[in-house]
């Protein structure tokens, strides 16, 4: 079983740039498709990034061309590279397998407010 630990979120004003990392630990990472999600409060995740396990990526239409995904098998993490941020991308970020178990890590929550 694998479990994560997101990382990198805060505070940034519209238009700026922001990081998130997750960490995971347990076996058989590089033989995961994994996913960025975003929970806003009372709704439920919504899935803005996959990377497979080839390293192909797919992105949601809202953040086409502003997010990138990245991981490093060998140091068992996965990134999501936050540029042109908009209000609208405020929420709790987490990362998980595709498709997600029933459990979640703590997130790491983006707030883009000017």
């Amino acid at each position: 079983q694998v479990h994560f630990v997101e990382s990198g979120g805060g505070l940034v004003q519209p238009g700026g740039s922001l990081r998130v990392s997750c960490s995971a630990s347990g076996s058989g990472f590089s033989m995961y498709a994994m996913g960025w999600y975003r929970q806003v409060p009372g709704e439920k995740h919504d899935l803005v990034a996959i990377i497979g396990v080839d390293s192909y990526t797919t992105y949601a239409d809202p953040v086409k061309g502003r997010f990138t995904i990245s991981r490093d098998n060998a140091k068992n993490t996965v990134s999501l590279q936050m540029n042109d941020l908009k209000p609208e991308d405020t929420a709790v970020y987490y990362c998980n397998l595709i498709p997600p178990p029933d459990s979640w890590g703590q997130g790491t929550q983006v707030t883009v407010s000017s």
